[in-house]
């Protein structure tokens, strides 16, 4: 079975990271699955962001917890992934309305306007000051579309244990994923995840630490990994069994996978 090719944070090695603009090259390039990191702003309003501060992506010193939507709104948060564009004149127009802050809301709308049916896995990150206010807030928002039930678009992931068992919870059948980036903390959990859970083990566990990932595929546990981005990685997922590959270069990793499947000769 071909595994689910899922856009890390959208086309993220071309584009600035969890910008409009990289998820919708992700879907027009044939990802199966979008996913992206969650943080709550001051104001209540869940945004696709993974640092905690705003340095790295948007020239800020600002904190995502502190700041309000709308200041956050004033951010350039594409710029820092190619800060000489503007002295390239072979370099394509910049839609600007797709490098702002996007809240998850407008990512989620995205992918039901869809033509296809399109999946997101759904990071919550912590620590935060807001806690299990994060989870409440996601399970909320999948309520308003109707994503809260068993098979819809949508599982929830984090490194988390606590998070998870908060959107279990509060959603029994949306679908966890507990991402593993550590060996040594394999033992504690899998005394404790769920039966139905996904494991999200980290590439370089399956390089490195083989028997690890035996055990976490016992009993024909799903696993998806991040972030593949290579062939030789790709391979070991392929012959391991894996179920999703979380890239940062989806259209790379499409087109390795359609070469294999084309016939010989």
């Amino acid at each position: 079975m071909r595994p689910q090719v899922v856009a890390h944070r959208g086309a993220s090695h071309e584009i600035a990271e969890h910008t409009l603009a990289a998820y919708v090259a992700a879907l027009d390039n044939g990802a199966d699955a979008l996913e992206c990191d969650i943080r709550l702003t001051a104001d209540g309003h869940l945004v696709c962001v993974h640092d905690r501060t705003l340095r790295r992506t948007a020239a800020s010193r600002g904190l995502v917890s502190t700041m309000d939507l709308a200041e956050l709104n004033e951010l350039d948060f594409a710029t820092w992934k190619n800060p000489w564009a503007d002295l390239d004149d072979e370099a394509p127009d910049r839609d600007e309305s797709l490098d702002g802050v996007l809240t998850l809301r407008k990512l989620l709308e995205t992918v039901a306007d869809y033509g296809r049916r399109i999946e997101v896995a759904i990071e919550t990150k912590h620590p935060t000051r807001y806690g299990g206010l994060v989870e409440k807030r996601l399970v909320e928002m999948l309520r308003d579309f109707g994503w809260h039930h068993a098979g819809a678009p949508v599982r929830v992931m984090s490194f988390s244990f606590t998070a998870l068992q908060r959107v279990e919870r509060l959603a029994p059948e949306v679908q966890l994923v507990q991402l593993v980036d550590k060996p040594s903390y394999w033992p504690m959990l899998r005394r404790v995840v769920g039966r139905d859970w996904v494991l999200g083990p980290g590439i370089s566990l399956l390089r490195d630490h083989h028997r690890v990932v035996e055990s976490m595929a016992r009993r024909d546990r799903q696993l998806h990994v991040w972030v593949v981005n290579h062939e030789s990685d790709l391979e070991l997922c392929l012959r391991l069994g894996v179920r999703a590959v979380i890239t940062d270069r989806p259209s790379h990793i499409l087109d390795l996978l359609e070469r294999r499947e084309r016939p010989a000769g």
